[in-house]
């Protein structure tokens, strides 16, 4: 892959460079709740206008119909880069019609403009090779290079991240650089030992990277929704918490090549539980009650874990020389819920070893829970990127970048 770094000592005065980002933040209204991929991409961004490119940043947010929706609008993340910036940015009301053709060509040499919601149009993730393959050349002629930094998306074969690099000049920025060499970090030559703490909602989200992870990781820490599938598939009641009663056998199987191959898989030994789902928007006071995992009530909920599962979790993180956690504990966006991912973050912290959160959910939880986020090895702009990527898969954005 050619870098940015390359393409900068070619020179880029004057000439149209296409920059696909990821500005997929979350939204309430108009108003970004975490800033987090708009900021991981300022440096590329930046550099560039700096040289005196003109800069065109593209991405998608959401999951738009194929078709203009205002709730889905990149204006405020257009918004939020300039101020990063500290540059006015121009924004486009469409990806590749008259309003993105006039912003572009009226862009000066140093200035940088954001062009509307790739996903407004069908092209961009069809799956049908032609209908995507015409829009790629609508979004070529906008641009004379190609710099892929979306790091969050490159696991998807869309026409922005697939088919138009393949139509220009192409380099990877710098953060789709320092993505790829933290992942080999935990792939390549990894520092032992090496813990894997997965949580969020459904284990089969997380079956193929355990797959891989049953023969490179130490450790493997479970929580989150997913921990209830694990302990029914160990035999005990798990209530009304969440389950994928379909998983069990799969689950099963996968405790049995852990212990075979010898990678202690840790499961929560006390749980947070509470009749029903707490109201993430009043955030009122839901009073769970913690019990032992084998003893959930048929008619309890686990929502977190709980305090000796916190406390047994940090000691397996203590030693690590290396860490990869995706996925939330318990559903930390209620404070009555939120302890357990953040004992696993301050265990991350603790650690003298190069720590990882793999995007998403984690990396959210890690800023809302009030951490500095320098105090981690690296914080990943994309948690279904970084999967795939541990689970061995050829993510198309990356091939794409290939020379």
């Amino acid at each position: 892959m050619k870098t940015i770094d390359e393409l900068l000592s070619e020179g880029v005065a004057g000439k149209r460079v296409f920059v696909r980002a990821d500005l997929n933040v979350p939204l309430d209204g108009t108003t970004i709740t975490d800033d987090g991929r708009i900021r991981a991409v300022v440096p590329t961004v930046k550099a560039l206008a700096d040289a005196g490119a003109r800069v065109i940043v593209a991405s998608h947010l959401g999951r738009p119909k194929g078709a203009p929706d205002p709730v889905f609008s990149l204006a405020p993340a257009a918004a939020r880069l300039g101020e990063l910036l500290g540059a006015g940015v121009a924004f486009a009301e469409d990806t590749v019609g008259t309003a993105a053709e006039s912003t572009v060509a009226g862009l000066a040499d140093g200035r940088v403009a954001v062009i509307e919601n790739l996903r407004f149009n069908a092209g961009e993730t069809s799956k049908d090779d032609t209908e995507r393959a015409a829009f790629a050349d609508k979004l070529a002629g906008l641009a004379d290079v190609y710099v892929g930094d979306g790091f969050g998306a490159v696991h998807r074969k869309h026409a922005s991240v697939f088919d138009l690099p393949k139509r220009l000049p192409h380099y990877v920025g710098h953060l789709i650089a320092t993505e790829v060499g933290v992942l080999r970090k935990l792939t390549d030559d990894v520092k032992r030992p090496y813990v894997v703490a997965l949580g969020g909602a459904k284990v089969s989200d997380k079956l193929a990277v355990i797959d891989q992870l049953l023969g490179r990781a130490d450790r493997l820490l479970i929580g989150g929704g997913m921990a209830y599938t694990f302990l029914k598939a160990q035999g005990h009641e798990v209530g009304i918490s969440l389950l994928q009663e379909d998983q069990v056998p799969t689950v099963k199987e996968y405790m049995e090549r852990a212990e075979k191959n010898g990678v202690e898989l840790v499961l929560p030994v006390d749980v947070l539980v509470a009749p029903e789902f707490p109201d993430l928007k009043t955030k009122a006071p839901a009073n769970p009650a913690t019990v032992a995992a084998d003893a959930i009530p048929a008619d309890q909920e686990g929502l977190d874990i709980g305090p000796e599962t916190r406390k047994l979790y940090a000691s397996k993180l203590a030693d690590a020389a290396t860490v990869f956690w995706n996925g939330p504990m318990g559903v930390f966006e209620h404070p009555d819920y939120a302890e357990g991912t953040k004992a696993v973050a301050q265990a991350l912290v603790d650690t003298d070893g190069f720590t990882v959160v793999g995007g998403g959910d984690s990396a959210a939880a890690v800023r809302t829970l009030g951490f500095d986020e320098n105090a981690f090895g690296h914080i990943s702009t994309g948690g279904g990127a970084s999967l795939e990527y541990l689970e061995g898969k050829t993510l198309p954005g990356l091939a794409a970048l290939e020379d």
